[in-house]
Formats: C-alpha cells, structure tokens, sequence
C-alpha cells in the first residue's frame, strides 16, 4: 500500500498538470507514441507509464509535452515530480531526476522504416525535469539542480496554501478509507491517477476505481479545484530552470499580456522567516496583474552573479541592460509568447545586494 506522503505528491502532480494547462503543457500516453517496437519510447505496463531511454525504461507517470519547440533545438518533454513534505527536499530526489533526464537524453538515433521505403530518422525529444517541492529544498539540492540544469519550483507561497490543504484532504481521505480494505481491493495508484485525469484533464483512460467511498474525496477534490481563482504558468528566463509563477487571477495577466506582448516589469522581493524569499511581478506601468514567485537562495545568487558577469563584458549602459522572462500562453490551440523584461540593477536592490557602478574599467574585461 501506497504511504500517504507518497499518496500526497502523486495527487499534487496530477492537480499540477491541470493548471500549467495554460502554459501548453499537456499529459502523455501510450497513444501519444505510434512506432511499432523496437523504437517505441511510450508504452504502458502494468503501473503506468513509462518511457525508454538508452540504458532503461522509466516510470513516466507525469511526463508532458508542449506544443512549441525553441528555435534551434527538439520538442520539450517534461517530468514534472511533486514532493508533498514537511521538509525541503534533499539531493537524493535531484539526483535521481538528473538520471532518468541524462539517460532519455542519451538515447541512441534510430531510425524508422515500412520495409519498402527509405529509412527516416525517428523523432527525437530533449527530456527536461522540474522538482516542485511544498517545503522548498536544501542548499546542496539547489547546487546540483543548478548544476545539471533540473528545475526547482516552491510551492510554498501563500497563495498555494488553500490549493495543498484541498490536496493534503484528499489524500488523508483516500488513504484512510484503502488502508481500511482488504489488500486485494485496495485500488492501486495509477487508477486514482486515471480517475482525477478523467475528471480534471479530460483524459479517458481505465482502469479507475469502482468504490464510491474511494471517489468521493477525489469528486470533492476536483471540484473545489475548479472554483479555486487560481492560476500557474511556466516562465522561462535567460538560464538553466523554468520559473513557476502564481496569480489569484491569471486572466488579469492574460489580457494585458495580449494588449503588451513585450513590456517593462518591476520587481519587489519579500524576506520570509521560514520557507524562501518571495519574488512579485508587475508592469511597470500600472498595477494590472500580480505574478507571486518563489525562488531558492542559491538561484537567486546565481542569477545576480550571472548579471554581474554580463555587466564586465558588455559595452551597453547599466539603464540599456535589461534582462527578459518569457512566458508562453496556450488558448484555443494557438501559442501565445510574451517577453517581460525586468532591469538586473532592480533585482539586485530589492535582493539586499549594492549595486555596483559601471565604470569604464569594466570595458577592458
């Protein structure tokens, strides 16, 4: 039987996957993969998906696809991996993340053929891997992730508290009536995995649970869901891990990001006794939209210290150095791309750091 922490993740990942619907992110199957063996890389087993990569096959229970692809480079394939705990996650879990990504990553260049026509290359994806943790992570998880390019999204902001209580809910509720069943009827992960999709996502796969004790929670679960005014998307800035942003009401965002595609952001940046410092987003003109979000120390130094490289390097004057976040809105099968741009000198004074004078000695570096 499935421990209830456990229980807690594999219902966040899937609520998960329901919001960053926006963002384009969509859930894959085995349907999703046509190829006949021996190049078929999605297959469903008896625990759910999986998916192969050079050296094994990979439980792939919350693996999604977008539908744009960056110039220059390979579809995007994403892990999405929830860690429901009551402390930051550790360097194991990174670890492990970075090793399924490394070996997918790796797989071999394949090719396909009908037998009577020539030989095609089969498509190939480039597997990325984003960690969402409700209590954040420690600093040697944030050091590897960083390292090895893997995603750390906290979901410790204020603003998810209600949305992780309706999750933690039914979970309890769900363990607490399985763990008093027969073994033989309890009802194994991947179905209640496949009830929640049916409901949430549309996504029409069996088998699920048959027992109304069981579903109840789940029904709750979802509709509580849908009456929640809340929002994330997925932001990409100029490095290596997406950005999770949070909003009351995305739409707000939406519409002005639709009448500005490319607009000025200011930042603000509040210090927390426990859990990460908190980031906000706002136009620079006006107060349209909050954008909430939550980023882990060691990032944080990392971006300011990249900003302080690209000051020594650059011939631009520190008002002209501007640094930009993209965020890609799907709606009716057509991708939106909105670029927010943000001034480093900002983001370095609201994080506590001075800000440092562009001489003309940084021209000679």
């Amino acid at each position: 039987m499935v421990g209830l922490r456990t229980l807690k993740g594999y219902l966040l990942e899937e609520v998960l996957a329901w919001l960053l619907r926006t963002s384009g992110y969509r859930l894959l199957t085995e349907a999703d993969d046509t190829a006949r063996p021996p190049w078929k890389v999605l297959e469903k087993r008896k625990h759910g998906l999986v998916v192969r990569g050079r050296g094994a096959w990979h439980q792939a229970d919350a693996l999604g696809e977008f539908p744009y692809v960056p110039p220059f480079s390979l579809p995007i394939r994403l892990f999405a991996e929830a860690k429901f705990t009551g402390s930051p996650v550790g360097l194991s879990v990174v670890r492990n993340g970075h090793g399924v990504v490394h070996d997918l990553n790796a797989g071999e260049v394949t090719t396909l053929s009908n037998g009577a026509g020539p030989r095609r290359p089969r498509t190939r994806y480039h597997y990325s891997y984003a960690i969402f943790s409700t209590s954040g992570f420690t600093r040697d998880a944030q050091e590897f992730a960083l390292a090895h390019q893997i995603s750390l999204i906290d979901l410790s902001l204020p603003h998810l508290n209600r949305l992780c209580k309706l999750v933690k809910d039914a979970a309890e509720a769900v363990y607490d009536v399985t763990k008093s069943m027969p073994p033989s009827q309890r009802p194994a992960v991947y179905r209640l995995r496949n009830y929640v999709r049916r409901h949430l996502l549309d996504m029409y796969e069996d088998p699920v649970p048959s027992s109304a004790a069981v579903t109840r929670p789940l029904d709750t679960l979802v509709a509580d869901l849908q009456r929640l005014p809340l929002g994330l998307v997925l932001a990409f800035p100029a490095a290596p891990f997406v950005l999770g942003l949070v909003s009351d009401d995305l739409e707000h965002f939406f519409r002005y990001a639709r009448a500005h595609p490319t607009h000025a952001v200011r930042v603000r940046r509040s210090q927390r006794s426990a859990g990460h410092p908190l980031w906000f987003l706002e136009p620079r003109e006006g107060r349209a939209y909050t954008l909430t979000f939550s980023l882990p120390e060691y990032v944080e130094d990392w971006i300011l210290d990249q900003e302080e490289g690209i000051r020594s390097r650059t011939r631009r004057t520190a008002r002209d150095l501007l640094s930009a976040i993209t965020v890609y809105w799907v709606e009716g099968g057509h991708t939106h791309t909105f670029r927010l741009h943000y001034d480093p000198d900002e983001f370095r004074e609201v994080s506590g750091r001075p800000r440092i004078p562009f001489s003309d000695l940084d021209l000679l570096y």
